[in-house]
């Protein structure tokens, strides 16, 4: 048993809570005096539970700006003194507006009464205050929604922020208008943009009926090739996973995946928050944790991505502080709470998915990393010290058992000598990347995970807030207070798809 403290559901005010072991799962009870008493699952498997905790790191948060801590968390935001980790990828919602109407959306795009969308300069402005950041400046940013795409400035805002600095430029998008044009899709290309955040619930036209309100799949497919065509060949597919809605598809997800390497990266699994828009009566019989997506693949592959593969985000901590020991300088640390995502990179080889775990003794690899950074930390050189430490990289490689050119022991060698975003992106490119980030509800919030979270939204008054606890109880009044009036459901020239215009999208 262990006492967090959390949120009642109806008034938000921090309550006294309690996680404990039930049938194998971690179960999460809280009892308001006004509302009370809540309970839901807070993590379902109580082993993996017991095991990502160990991968647990504290970090130095942001140091610039920072607000001071008066009310208390969650609502000392921008970021508060007691944050422990800093901005490993920033937010910008460039407007609320949007072309679908997704039963989903946890922003609850376009029904607030109003628009939000900051003028260019604002996001400029946004922007810097993220490259500004103490003592490590953010180097990746996603422009999101609403739909950013509905913006006709986006490309000049993401050719801003790789004038910026930014090495990770990202869009988060439902693909409506990389579907409808090769054109827009090349000049985000030109403009910069790295990797496109496609929502992509299944590879059958019925869980986008429940998550989108029609059959996008042939949408989603169109946006692909369309992305293929123009080279814009970094994209990260993005389920928003339902328990009875597609959790039957996770399987079938990596795969299609995986036979589109040349173009998509990556899948980020996203056990879904009731938050937004989302009938909320429904909580029980579709919460899903990461877990359950955990067991779902193993089963749905058959035992080739077995639950052992997976590891917290904040497990690769060990490497970055290498890195930034031999560089001397400092990196950007995924030191978030273990339990807020999972990794794993997986290859596909003759047919058959690989996870790295199969040939890279990965827990080793980071002991000994962890034990050879203090060599590494203050002056003189690090020439010699390196040369030893890549030497004995090999004792946890058994490249036999690896794809026959991935060439294992040279990727990782290179990165860990040189640490840039070419090096790691080489390794990238020679995997898939299967990952789950599950955001948090009002109904499992856990303010230890808040303190920890390195996925932030950068807003117009130049606060930098949490991302679940912006969604939870910051958006409505932050678009509130910079938004523009106007009557509610208005339509925009060209911004809504009617149904026949998404079919045939």
């Amino acid at each position: 048993m262990k006492h967090i403290l959390s949120v009642c559901p109806e008034c938000k005010k921090v309550i006294d809570s309690t996680l404990f072991e039930e049938n194998g799962k971690m179960m999460l009870k809280k009892i308001c005096p006004e509302h009370g008493t809540f309970m839901d699952i807070y993590w379902s498997d109580s082993k993996l539970y017991d095991r990502f905790r160990c991968y647990s790191y504290v970090g130095n948060g942001v140091s610039s700006k920072s607000t001071l801590f008066s009310g208390g968390c969650p609502w000392d935001c921008g970021i508060c003194s007691k944050h422990k980790t800093g901005t490993l990828l920033a937010n910008i919602d460039v407007t609320n507006r949007c072309n679908l109407n997704c039963p989903v959306c946890f922003a609850n795009a376009k029904e607030n009464g109003f628009v939000y969308e900051p003028d260019f300069e604002q996001i400029r402005e946004m922007m810097l205050t993220l490259r500004n950041q103490e003592p490590v400046p953010c180097y990746a940013v996603q422009f999101a929604g609403g739909e950013p795409t509905v913006r006709e400035d986006l490309p000049e805002i993401i050719e801003t922020a790789r004038k910026l600095g930014f090495s990770q430029v990202q869009i988060a998008t439902n693909g409506v208008r990389l579907a409808k044009s090769q054109e827009y899709c090349e000049a985000l290309k030109t403009a910069g943009l790295h990797t496109v955040y496609l929502s992509f619930d299944g590879v059958s036209e019925e869980p986008y009926r429940a998550t989108r309100g029609f059959n996008a799949f042939p949408l989603k497919q169109k946006a692909l090739e369309n992305c293929r065509q123009t080279s814009l060949n970094s994209v990260v597919l993005v389920p928003t996973l339902i328990k009875r809605v597609n959790d039957h598809q996770v399987g079938d997800i990596v795969r299609f995946a995986a036979k589109n390497g040349d173009v998509v990266r990556g899948v980020n699994f996203q056990p879904v928050a009731f938050a937004g828009r989302i009938d909320q009566t429904l909580r029980k019989e579709q919460r899903i944790t990461i877990p359950d997506l955990v067991a779902l693949l193993e089963e749905q592959t058959e035992g080739e991505i077995p639950s052992s593969a997976w590891y917290p985000a904040s497990a690769a901590v060990p490497i970055i502080r290498f890195v930034s020991a031999v560089r001397k300088a400092p990196l950007p640390e995924f030191t978030v709470h273990p339990l807020c995502g999972a990794a794993t990179y997986i290859y596909e080889s003759e047919g058959r998915l690989i996870p790295i775990s199969e040939f890279v003794d990965v827990d080793g690899f980071l002991e000994f990393l962890e034990s050879v950074t203090p060599e590494f930390e203050g002056q003189g050189s690090n020439v010699m010290k390196l040369t030893k430490v890549l030497y004995h990289i090999s004792r946890y490689i058994d490249e036999a058992r690896s794809p026959k050119d991935l060439k294992i022991v040279s990727l990782i060698s290179n990165f860990l000598k040189n640490g840039t975003r070419e090096h790691a992106a080489q390794f990238h490119r020679k995997s898939l990347f299967l990952g789950a980030m599950h955001f948090q509800d009002l109904y499992n919030l856990d303010l230890e995970r808040i303190k920890y979270c390195g996925i932030h939204y950068a807003t117009p008054d130049g606060r930098v807030i949490p991302f679940c606890t912006y969604n939870n109880f910051h958006r409505e009044g932050e678009e509130a207070r910079y938004s523009k009036q106007y009557r509610k459901n208005m339509e925009f020239e060209g911004e809504t798809l009617d149904v026949k215009e998404r079919e045939a999208a």
